[in-house]
Order: C-alpha cells, then structure tokens, then sequence
C-alpha cells in the first residue's frame, strides 16, 4: 500500500510539473491553451479522457452529470471530501473554472471496460441485487434505483451513474462515508444511508453493481421531477 501511495504521489507531482511547465509554452504558442491541455493533472489518476485507469480506487469521471462532478470539485476544495492531493490541486481554483472542468468531463463519453467478475457467491451478489433494485424497507435503506436511476445511469444535473465503477472504489466510498472522511452538502443523504449499511450489504452491493455490464450509449438520465425517498442536499427538486 505504501509503494502505490508514493508512486500515485510522484505521478500527480509529476503532472503538477508539467502542467505549471507549460504555462511557458502556453504563452510561446506551442501548447494550445485548450480545458483539454489544463486537465492533464486529472488524467494522471482518472485515465485518458477520464475513462478510470485499472487500479480499482480512482473513479471513471467522463460522462457523469456535470452538476455532480461540480459538486464533488467544490466538496474536495472546501474540505467535505478529503484527499490531500485533489485538496492541493483545487485549493485556489474558482467556482467558474471548477465548473467548466465539470462540464468538460460530463461531454466526454468513452468506451467503458468490460465489468468486473467478483470472486463471491450466487447468494452474495443475490443479496446486493435486492438492495439495490429493491431496498430495504426494514431498515429505511431505499433502492438504490430511487435516486440513481432505473438503468443506474445518473440523473441530470447531479446524481451519479454507478455503473462502470470498479468493486474498490465503490467499497472505498461507502467506508469513507462510515468514518466519517466523505460529506456532501446538509443534509447529507448518502451518509445516512451507509450508516444503517453493514459490511455485508456493502460488499453485496459493490460486488453486484462491479459485475453489471454497461449497456453502449449509457447516458445519465434528462432532468426531470424526481421525488427522492430522503431529502438530499445538492440536488435540485
């Protein structure tokens, strides 16, 4: 684990290098001054065009909600997310320019990598379908199709699509809300959810959604009047 941490470090210190190196070449005319060229710091962790990158613990962000990832830009600089190094890239950026960011990643849409095959039991990824396509009404767990979609594609402007994300990812999120180390805008719905979650239902529900393909042309869903099960903050209605 300390080995992938220094070497993601020197790889995102290295891009941060490049990219305050080509402000000289920005202002010579030989790298076109272009959201494509000023986002390459991004790409270090998240993959060309955003498309993730086989390690498992950094999210594919192309073609999510622009509203969503907007969000999450301005959770990780005002500190409700934390990661030091997304922090350190975001600390003095603008609301103005964290959107334009979002918006380019929400218009990119590249292919997505064939779904994962979790080595867990029938029962397992059983038990992570009902959660996810029914809830559970026992414990006020509501579907996760409720908010995310009935294709899991996301609505627009700011819920998420959960398909395409690998088991890592989805597993780190659900304890990063657990301890405490993720927030979103009051009131925080995602948090209250995961804290009526056990690890059971997360390693279910991370492993059924990572074995899901992802139909071709999957796109969040238009806005639309949506009646969420729990108020939730930074999501318009």
């Amino acid at each position: 684990m300390l080995r992938f941490s220094v070497d993601r470090i020197a790889r995102s210190c290295l891009a941060l290098a490049l990219g305050l190196g080509s402000a000289a070449a920005f202002a010579q005319g030989r790298v076109p001054d272009t959201i494509a060229q000023r986002v390459q710091a991004c790409v270090v962790c998240h993959g060309e065009q955003g498309k993730a990158t086989s390690d498992g613990y950094f999210p594919r962000i192309a073609g999510k909600p622009a509203g969503y990832l907007y969000n999450q830009l301005l959770n990780f600089r005002d500190g409700r997310r934390t990661y030091p190094l997304m922090t350190y890239m975001l600390a003095h950026l603008s609301d103005e320019y964290l959107m334009e960011m979002a918006e380019y990643f929400a218009s990119l849409h590249p292919p997505y990598p064939a779904p994962q095959s979790p080595a867990v039991s029938a029962a397992v990824l059983d038990h992570g379908r009902l959660l996810v396509q029914e809830g559970d009404a026992k414990r006020d767990v509501p579907a996760c199709i409720a908010c995310h979609g009935a294709n899991l594609a996301g609505v627009a402007p700011a819920l998420p699509g959960l398909l395409g994300l690998p088991r890592d990812y989805i597993n780190s999120q659900f304890g990063a809300w657990q301890q405490g180390r993720r927030h979103a805008a009051a009131p925080d719905c995602m948090a209250q959810i995961t804290s009526r979650l056990d690890m059971h239902d997360i390693g279910a529900i991370s492993s059924w959604l990572a074995a899901q393909p992802v139909p071709p042309g999957l796109t969040p869903a238009a806005p639309a009047t949506l009646r969420l099960p729990i108020p939730c903050g930074g999501v318009p209605q």
